[in-house]
């Protein structure tokens, strides 16, 4: 069965989103183990599996063997509540024998990398790697790997996408809107969305179900020392990596300062793709001149097929490339 098509339950009253990654890294050490259980064929809202799905969807698995898949054709509505509350609430009435934990831990240390499958202990000796483990996870440099990343500045790489938003929706309002079919963008302050950073397991299931989302607009600055521009940049490219993967229909942002940074602000960025690009800069008088540049920049290395441009229009010739504008703040576009 197709994971896309898996209905996560909108009133789920667990919150295990923090245990993803290690759920996720259980499944790639010893593969998919136990049952997804879903209310009919018909009818295939997640019973329990919420965590389980979340974890296989960060791993770029598209479709799950129907063995591990079981339907409650058989319970009614309200039994099947009442069995949804009551089959995460029963895994949580026993408790750890800390010695025996501790001791299993530091058998299998050489072996299995514990920490990463969530068990750490804090003591003099840890497991060996358990402390790197912390770091990694930190920066979340597991996030893409050596196969996901392209160019000499070692950009994560984005698939090329042919998608034209319906409308456009900032990321703050994601959690609170009705109308999923619309794209997500965030062309907003950077605060507002450095939680999906943080925790980007956490906002798989809300970045999926909107129609498309764009890569995030994490800030480059002029001022910025090159190292952050590069940091900004590989967090856009990160995320959007990991978002595609997981199934997101995803449209890379190009952001970009002066001519140094044009390397890593568009090494790995699909040709002939659908990209988007906010005209703020374009009409501020100091940087005008560098966002024509580098716009130039981006229609010669990249040749979209198509630009959305948030906050258009533009005195600018983009040529042969289709452009869509899209005000700001709002979700009407028209075409250019």
């Amino acid at each position: 069965m197709r994971i896309a098509d898996m209905i996560p339950y909108e009133r789920n009253a667990w919150d295990n989103a923090a245990g993803v990654p290690a759920i996720a890294e259980s499944i790639r050490e010893f593969g998919f183990r136990g049952k997804i259980k879903l209310r009919s064929r018909d009818n295939p809202v997640i019973v329990s599996g919420h965590h389980r799905v979340m974890a296989l969807k960060s791993l770029g698995w598209e479709e799950l063997p129907d063995e591990h898949i079981e339907f409650c054709d058989d319970l009614t509505d309200d039994e099947v509540a009442a069995f949804r509350l009551a089959d995460n609430k029963t895994g949580q009435g026993g408790k750890w024998n800390r010695a025996l934990e501790r001791e299993e831990i530091r058998r299998l240390a050489k072996k299995v990398n514990m920490s990463k499958l969530g068990f750490d202990f804090k003591a003099k000796a840890k497991p060996y790697g358990a402390e790197r483990m912390r770091t990694v996870d930190a920066l979340n440099l597991g996030l893409v790997n050596g196969d996901h990343t392209d160019g000499r500045h070692d950009m994560p790489v984005l698939k090329r996408c042919d998608f034209v938003p319906t409308g456009l929706l900032p990321f703050n309002y994601a959690k609170t809107a009705t109308d999923k079919a619309q794209t997500l963008h965030f062309f907003i302050d950077d605060y507002q969305f450095e939680r999906l950073w943080a925790s980007p397991a956490k906002y798989l299931e809300l970045i999926l179900s909107f129609e498309a989302v764009l890569t995030p607009d994490f800030s480059l600055y002029m001022d910025m020392p090159l190292p952050m521009q590069q940091w900004n940049e590989y967090r856009r490219r990160a995320l959007g990596n990991f978002w595609q993967r997981a199934g997101a229909t995803v449209i890379p942002t190009l952001s970009w300062t002066d001519e140094r940074s044009y390397g890593f602000c568009f090494d790995g960025i699909p040709r002939y793709s659908t990209v988007a690009v906010s005209a703020v800069g374009a009409k501020d008088e100091a940087g005008a001149e560098v966002w024509r540049s580098g716009m130039v920049e981006a229609l010669r290395r990249i040749r979209p097929r198509r630009v959305i441009l948030y906050g258009g229009p533009v005195d600018f010739d983009f040529g042969r490339t289709e452009v869509i504008e899209f005000a700001a703040n709002t979700s009407f576009g028209r075409d250019r």
